[in-house]
């Protein structure tokens, strides 16, 4: 993969944002400036998924009404119905406020299967590289504020650590549900817990690092889907060509042959870490299927070190690992991630085996898998 090509996906897929995932301990003290709780409701939705599929991914506009640049402290996603798979919420900044505001069409929302957040996706025929110029521009402009996942419950940042969140600023609720559980209407809310902006915290950043799933069919299944091009076909069928584009892409950055690699029930990818930031949290991420995740500093170098070692992962408990001591990255540092699936629970979990047998590869549908994971950091020494 060039260079070029590479600093796009890093500004797609590495993103610096604000709030974690999963589960914290309230800080409250004499001294700890005043909160205000904003709630954030969107107009209730009834799921519907593309034809051939059992995801929805639907995006909805609210106003919070910031009137002073504040921060994020803590987040409490309510959502209200087994279907929600899980729930993003990205920043829309000021800038582009009109522009959301267009898009939602007097509140109705919008489908958003994918990594953006407002409704424009790259043509059917665009180029790796066009596709990773379009991620860099809408990632970057509309970063995640906040994210929930089953297990998750009230969202605490680190002592001292905050999300900007300006003045004039929206938000866009997206929200995955898995039809496989259910359809029926659902009402999600979130409340948002902020400080002042002149309050000294250390903006908190996010760190995305995914892996490509290339996990066979399980021994002595078959199936029309359990080949890998059989079943990017059906990827495409479900989520539009550019799913396939975004799939392929960080099989290269991962350093695979695209078109042929390596099948298992594992995978891993090394990336870089930006220098002088202090990692503080850490969350694995994986789907149904998904049974283990190791985060490593520096992998297959002298000074390696296993930041993180999850070897019982369970979809419905996903939680977040707060380091007892930040580790300060380096010039020159990476970060390796592992992940460990089990093909035979695609025939075992109810959700599943009902399904056709497939090959799984990276996707939004809850029959897919991913292996992501996400690295929470403060530039500089941590000062919590």
């Amino acid at each position: 993969m060039n260079s070029r090509l590479l600093r796009l996906v890093l500004a797609a897929v590495l993103v610096t944002t604000g709030v974690a995932i999963g589960l914290g301990s309230a800080q409250a003290s004499a001294s700890s400036p005043k909160q205000t709780t904003l709630t954030l409701q969107g107009n209730t939705y009834t799921p519907k998924a593309p034809k051939g599929a059992t995801d929805d991914y639907h995006c909805t506009l609210v106003n919070p009404h910031i009137t002073k640049d504040s921060f994020i402290v803590s987040a409490n996603f309510s959502p209200n119905s087994i279907e929600v798979h899980h729930a993003i919420l990205f920043l829309i900044p000021p800038s582009l406020a009109a522009t959301a505001k267009a898009d939602d069409k007097g509140g109705k929302g919008w489908t958003c299967f994918g990594e953006s957040a407002l409704p424009d996706t790259p043509p059917a025929n665009a180029s790796t590289a066009s596709v990773g110029s379009h991620l860099q521009t809408q990632i970057s402009s509309t970063p995640w504020l906040t994210a929930w996942a089953p297990g998750a419950g009230i969202d605490v940042m680190p002592k001292g650590t905050g999300a900007k969140l300006p003045a004039g600023s929206l938000v866009v609720m997206q929200i995955h549900y898995n039809l496989l559980r259910g359809d029926k209407p659902v009402q999600s809310q979130l409340e948002l817990h902020t400080v002042p902006g002149t309050t000294p915290l250390q903006p908190l950043n996010l760190n995305l690092l995914p892996a490509p799933p290339d996990v066979p069919c399980a021994a002595g299944v078959t199936g029309p889907l359990c080949s890998r091009p059989a079943e990017m076909a059906n990827l495409a069928k479900r989520f539009g060509p550019w799913a396939v584009t975004f799939d392929n892409i960080i099989e290269s950055v991962c350093k695979r042959d695209k078109d042929n690699p390596p099948a298992g029930t594992s995978t891993s990818c090394v990336w870089p870490i930006g220098a002088d930031q202090s990692i503080l949290r850490l969350t694995a991420h994986m789907h149904l299927t998904g049974r283990g995740m190791q985060i490593v500093l520096n992998p297959g170098k002298p000074d390696a070190k296993t930041l993180l070692n999850v070897t019982n992962y369970n979809f419905d408990n996903q939680r977040s690992y707060n380091l007892a001591d930040p580790v300060m990255t380096k010039a020159g540092d990476t970060i390796g991630v592992t992940c460990e699936f089990d093909p035979k629970l695609a025939q075992e979990l109810p959700q599943l085996r009902k399904q056709p047998p497939h090959f799984t590869v990276w996707g939004d549908g809850s029959s897919d898998e991913m292996c992501l994971a996400i690295i929470q950091t403060v530039h500089g020494p941590y000062t919590g």
